[in-house]
């Protein structure tokens, strides 16, 4: 309940710790505030009500309300949830050529994207590294040929563009350029393994982000409180142009999604599943399975695999009709049914 004389204002969680929150105002400027009651349930990007103290008590402020939210991304284990971020248009997953990114734990934060409703792109960062930047390109060629089911009068573009990027080099890679255009006037999430680059990416965007990152560990009394968590960043306040940096992560669990709801959340499978025999199919064993007849042999490289991703092709350019699902998207589907519970 308001207390008589006060008035409710709003703002936004740009980052924190614990209980303790730092909550931009309207106005553009930023104070600590507490979640009122014992639950901290506010995460970064909520919209919120808060309320300033007292005048003469302190420069802190509570939580008094979250705003309903258009979406939140998060990963669950068996242990606890882990949330990301809330109200974010897209991810950018970035991944490198050094160290090797882990297909698993890419799958399972794109599943987690499309249940969330979540735009994503892929970024894989050190372009230079050769051989092992063209290995890794390849291994991300199942990715780089999804496309999305058609609409009709929609512009033709891949479900997951790949950016190629070389983020400690002046010119940024081949599709730095293409990435700034993606991110114009949306909040995205960079999310990514340690030693990828996120820190050279968000340094690289926003000049000033270890000043603000310093300036936000002193008001939550820097040794005492670490912030580990993720970070809101303006590129352009009045354009809506956000990154959030999030913190480095080796798995990203899923236990919030059921096992028979992942064929919905992996778009190569979802597009064949509907022509089952059996309305139940896990798409394992099961005569009649329509995705097990459309696996590809192998995910061997195509002669015409060589479009430049980053752009949005011709609607000429897109597969007509339903392709192939690839041998290595489908062991992972296997794998994650695997780990999932019912």
């Amino acid at each position: 309940m308001t207390r008589p004389g006060t008035d409710l204002q709003h703002g936004l969680v740009v980052t924190g710790h614990g209980r303790h929150y730092v909550v931009e105002a309207s106005d553009g400027s930023r104070r600590i505030c507490h979640p009122r009651g014992k639950k901290s349930q506010a995460v970064v990007g909520d919209r919120v009500q808060w309320l300033a103290a007292p005048t003469g008590l302190d420069e802190e402020g509570s939580i008094e309300a979250i705003e309903p939210r258009r979406n939140l991304f998060y990963r669950q284990d068996a242990v606890r949830t882990k949330a990301f971020a809330a109200n974010i248009d897209q991810i950018l997953v970035l991944l490198a050529a050094e160290p090797v990114f882990s297909e698993e734990q890419l799958a399972k934060s794109l599943v987690a994207a499309q249940a969330a409703g979540i735009e994503v792109l892929i970024g894989l960062n050190k372009q230079d590294v050769q051989p092992p930047f063209e290995r890794a390109w390849q291994r991300l060629r199942a990715y780089r040929q999804l496309w999305p089911q058609e609409e009709p009068g929609a512009p033709a573009q891949p479900l997951y563009p790949v950016l190629r990027l070389q983020l400690d080099a002046e010119h940024g890679g081949s599709d730095f350029a293409q990435l700034r255009q993606r991110l114009q006037g949306r909040a995205t999430l960079v999310l990514g393994p340690s030693g990828v680059g996120k820190s050279t990416l968000i340094n690289r965007l926003i000049p000033d982000a270890a000043a603000q990152t310093a300036e936000i560990s002193r008001a939550l009394n820097s040794g005492r409180h670490t912030t580990t968590v993720t970070t809101w960043y303006w590129l352009d306040r009045a354009s809506g142009t956000a990154v959030l940096d999030s913190p480095g992560f080796q798995e990203f669990g899923l236990n919030h999604i059921r096992r028979q709801d992942l064929p919905r959340w992996m778009p190569d499978i979802a597009r064949h599943a509907t022509g089952c025999r059996f309305h139940n199919c896990s798409h394992r064993h099961e005569p009649g399975c329509v995705v097990r007849a459309a696996v590809a042999e192998d995910d061997a490289p195509h002669p015409d695999d060589d479009t430049v991703v980053g752009q949005s092709p011709t609607p000429e350019a897109a597969p007509r009709d339903l392709p192939a699902i690839a041998a290595s998207r489908y062991a992972l589907y296997q794998r994650l049914f695997e780990q999932l519970g019912s």
